[in-house]
């Protein structure tokens, strides 16, 4: 399935096949995908254990290579890149979140949140942090460290460090999976804030109903491809597609 969008797309992944194995050991995690994310939308992907999910989000991020088809991030093919370029475009053009918040325990929230600039030797445009400091909801706990936060304001902080640098594009891989459902809620407000308020793009890989429902686009794989996608669907929408598709 070729997903239609219009507008300009953050994003694209063209004819994107991702394989492993050959003959009979041949395992299709992705298999002739077409996808866009357009600019200021947040996208949520959803489907079965194995069916390609953070497969597509690795590739589309320039974390795993494609075996065959192409990724674009603006208008950078990926495939074009040194190593040594693709890993600036990465720092430079794109934003990850994962289920484990990666922070630095050493570091306070503020220094955790600046450190992809501080690796770049930038200085962070002062509006725009104080912008995602605002929206995050943090300012008084900026100089704790990650032990002295609880696991909601962790992630809180690992969202706003995958937007300081202002990145065309955010991918998340599961954000709220170490949450209990108050706290994740509340990453998942913030997340949507990012995209309403800030203009963010967001690709978003999660299992839970609840959190793509947040989404403005829900796209839903099986067997390495994309097989539906959804506008502004409610959660029991999304569950009953799932449960469509065998998830």
């Amino acid at each position: 399935m070729k997903t239609s969008i219009t507008g300009t797309a953050a994003a694209r992944m063209t004819n994107g096949s991702k394989i492993y194995g050959t003959a009979d050991t041949e395992v299709r995690a992705l298999d002739g995908v077409d996808v866009e994310f357009e600019k200021g939308q947040f996208t949520a992907i959803m489907g079965p254990s194995g069916s390609g999910k953070s497969t597509l989000m690795h590739c589309s991020a320039g974390l795993d290579e494609l075996t065959l088809g192409t990724v674009e991030i603006g208008d950078v093919e990926l495939g074009s890149l040194s190593e040594k370029d693709l890993t600036l475009l990465r720092r430079d053009k794109v934003g990850f979140v994962f289920q484990s918040f990666n922070l630095l325990p050493t570091l306070t929230a503020e220094e955790n949140l600046t450190l992809p600039l501080d690796l770049a030797g930038r200085k962070p445009d002062a509006a725009w942090m104080n912008n995602i400091i605002e929206t995050v909801g943090l300012q008084d706990r900026l100089k704790h460290r990650p032990d002295e936060l609880s696991g909601g304001q962790q992630q809180r902080v690992a969202v706003a460090r995958a937007l300081v640098s202002r990145p065309e594009i955010v991918f998340a891989d599961e954000p709220t999976g170490n949450l209990d459902s108050v706290t994740g809620g509340e990453v998942l407000n913030f997340l949507r804030g990012a995209v309403d308020n800030l203009g963010q793009t967001l690709v978003v890989v999660t299992h839970d109903a609840g959190a793509a429902a947040m989404a403005d686009r829900v796209l839903f794989l099986a067997d390495g491809q994309i097989v539906d996608e959804m506008t502004n669907p409610d959660a029991d929408q999304i569950l009953d597609r799932i449960k469509a598709i065998g998830g």
